[in-house]
């Protein structure tokens, strides 16, 4: 039996367990919440992600996890959900003890075995068909139900690529079916930190010459050896923008590529790339701009 499961990083103030066993997936390594069998655990603390399906799929899965007299310890920043976290355990049929703290709500129940609509709200969360875009996704994979603007414009402007290449930040796909419609294309490494994302894409992406990890792309260890990249890298970390994300994978694309190779950049018009792409690059050409994206090539 697993005594104490975490799922997400809360804040310190909240004193996470530190034994618990991490079941987030958007930390590489941690145990698939989905994977721990009914009542098996004690107690479980949830910082509960931002999107309600996602949310409520969460803890669903973690009511569903617990053992009958479990105390399920949940929290998330006031304008993240916080302030729903208490009506959502109530439509549980749960009792809620529910204290505010660092602009955070928190919410204290202890599973009665007669909980309602789990099977409902993990239904919706589940990784699932996507109608209309004939693509297997889950609710808090990044742009989950449709084409993301900036990568159908990436995928629109790059030229057919050749040899041995990543796609960083791949999310459930997308991207890589259209590089992979090149012949002369290899081999493409799929590589996301949401496990959800790489348990998509690999859904969608039959290709023998497609691989898939489960990684965070600014710790991967970089040979040096590929021809070409092709990112639409994040630039939120936990529902907060964050820069550093984008400039972290520019740096990690430089390592990646051969000199001479070549990388396909997409981001916000806002976001500062100019100065990162230049020191990182021999040279950078913008490839279009439009819809509030821009997009570069970037030759090592």
């Amino acid at each position: 039996m697993t005594t104490s499961i975490l799922y997400g990083r809360p804040p310190l103030v909240f004193d996470p367990p530190g034994a618990a066993t991490q079941t987030s997936p958007l930390i590489p390594g941690s145990t698939a919440l989905e994977s721990l069998a009914d009542g098996s655990v004690e107690t479980a603390m949830v910082y509960a992600p931002p999107g309600v399906l996602e949310r409520r799929y969460a803890l669903a899965q973690a009511l569903r996890a617990l053992q009958v007299g479990g105390r399920l310890d949940v929290m998330a920043a006031k304008d993240k959900g916080g302030s729903r976290l208490k009506k959502e355990l109530e439509a549980f049929g749960l009792e809620v003890g529910e204290t505010a703290k660092a602009h955070h709500r928190r919410c204290l129940v202890i599973k009665t075995g007669s909980e309602t609509g789990l099977d409902a709200a993990i239904a919706a969360g589940a990784m699932q068909a996507v109608e209309g875009l004939e693509a297997w996704s889950q609710p808090g994979v990044f742009a989950w139900d449709r084409i993301d603007a900036g990568s159908a414009q990436l995928a629109a402007h790059m030229p057919a690529l050749k040899g041995a290449g990543a796609d960083l930040g791949c999310g459930y796909g997308a991207l890589a079916t259209v590089v992979l419609r090149s012949e002369a294309v290899t081999s493409l490494r799929l590589i996301d930190l949401d496990r959800r994302a790489v348990d998509a894409a690999r859904k969608n992406v039959e290709d023998a010459r497609a691989s898939f990890e489960w990684a965070d792309v600014r710790t991967l260890e970089a040979a040096g050896d590929l021809d070409f990249i092709v990112s639409n890298p994040p630039f939120h970390d936990g529902g907060s923008e964050d820069r550093r994300l984008g400039q972290a994978f520019i740096k990690k694309a430089a390592e990646m590529l051969k000199k001479g190779g070549g990388l396909w950049l997409v981001g916000n018009r806002h976001l500062p790339y100019e100065a990162d792409l230049n020191a990182a690059f021999k040279r950078v050409t913008p490839a279009g701009d439009g819809g509030g994206y821009k997009l570069f090539e970037a030759t090592k």
